[in-house]
């Protein structure tokens, strides 16, 4: 259907960056979708722009070719993402896009989706439209939808490492004390961290020892989205009166292994909890099986929040993409003062994850460091 189009404004000196700024206002909710942004110019002017919003609702072509009408004949289309030539919940953008009589496609990056995968750039350019692909936004676009890559290509959630230490890298003093290790401005920062991610995951030992609800809650703003909550938990230790499982929320997913004590899995079921079975590896679960678990169910990413067993497990099972420590200012020492990343560690330094594009975000006082592999 084409719109009349709304008054032209002048278009962005930079369309792709302002692409890429439309696209993160979706703010997470598009999830299993990527996030998408998109600018359409004509003759200098801003004739049409927009953003995917949610999973099922228009994709970011499609709403800037609408608000532009008429207007996107022989104009250049400017999107974050390679647009998609197949049915999903939605048509195909390339279909709309041909016949909309745009002249010229830019796209930041290529669709990982191996459905998609060049295949929609090589529809546009067979129906005479002039396509480029990459540019100096490209990395940019692809760090946006790094979740998305990993879990077309992959099957599992991207997975970020999260916890909060302080500076010589205890969870807790020898007390085991650890509220709160990092202030007020910390605590709302990592809650934001929950918000951007689809699934949140804990061990049981968190879960008996600091009873979590693992719920978002943001000072002021819109009502946040509320990740599926995970624990891993292989004896089935979790509590039935648990936070996790009266908070108001979604019902939490525990999950456990073959054999777990059936009295204890009756118990949790009655609760509310929903058990999920996973193999094990040298008699720990097997975390990979539990990812992929997860990525079965749509979930694109991961937070793992402790404790110390399960975020060691996640390094020595190859099951990290990110990581976001949580640094205080304060020494506590101690011998039998639990370390941020527990398990048997890795004996060789030429082992050792090293993380790359290091980023630094002070927060009152604490600092909040990040990287990926």
């Amino acid at each position: 259907m084409i719109h009349p189009p709304v008054a032209p404004r002048p278009a962005p000196p930079d369309p792709m960056a302002e692409a890429l700024r439309l696209a993160r206002l979706a703010d997470h909710a598009t999830s299993p979708n990527p996030m998408v942004g998109a600018v359409l110019v004509a003759g200098g002017r801003l004739v049409g722009s927009g953003f995917h919003a949610a999973a099922g609702g228009p994709h970011a072509e499609i709403v800037a070719l609408d608000e532009a009408g008429v207007a996107a004949r022989g104009a250049t289309l400017y999107v974050t993402l390679e647009p998609c030539p197949h049915q999903g919940r939605t048509g195909p953008c390339v279909d709309r896009i041909i016949e909309s009589g745009v002249a010229r496609v830019v796209a930041a990056t290529r669709d990982p989706n191996p459905q998609v995968d060049g295949e929609g750039l090589r529809r546009l350019a067979d129906a005479g439209i002039d396509v480029q692909c990459g540019g100096p936004h490209a990395e940019a676009a692809r760090a946006l939808i790094r979740p998305f890559t990993t879990w077309v290509t992959t099957g599992r959630p991207l997975v970020t490492l999260k916890f909060a230490m302080t500076l010589d890298g205890k969870l807790a003093t020898t007390a085991g004390e650890s509220r709160w290790i990092t202030g007020a401005a910390s605590r709302q920062r990592a809650h934001r961290l929950r918000h951007q991610h689809d699934a949140v995951l804990v061990g049981s030992g968190t879960v008996l020892a600091d009873d979590p609800r693992l719920t978002v809650r943001l000072d002021g703003g819109p009502n946040p989205r509320q990740p599926l909550r995970v624990v891993a938990d292989s004896r089935l230790r979790t509590p039935p009166l648990a936070r996790l499982l009266r908070a108001d929320a979604r019902p939490p997913v525990v999950v456990t292994r073959a054999g777990a004590p059936a009295g204890r899995r009756r118990a949790l079921e009655a609760a509310g909890a929903e058990l999920v079975e996973v193999p094990t590896v040298e008699g720990r679960l097997d975390l990979l099986a539990l990812a992929s678990a997860l990525g079965a169910r749509g979930c694109t990413s991961l937070m793992v929040e402790g404790g110390s067993t399960l975020l060691g497990a996640c390094l020595t099972q190859g099951l990290v993409d990110r990581v976001a420590a949580f640094v205080a200012p304060i020494l506590v020492g101690g011998r039998h003062a639990p370390d941020a990343i527990g398990g048997g560690g890795i004996a060789h330094l030429d082992e050792a994850l090293r993380l790359r594009r290091l980023d630094s975000e002070a927060l009152d006082g604490d600092l909040l460091l990040t990287g990926e592999r």
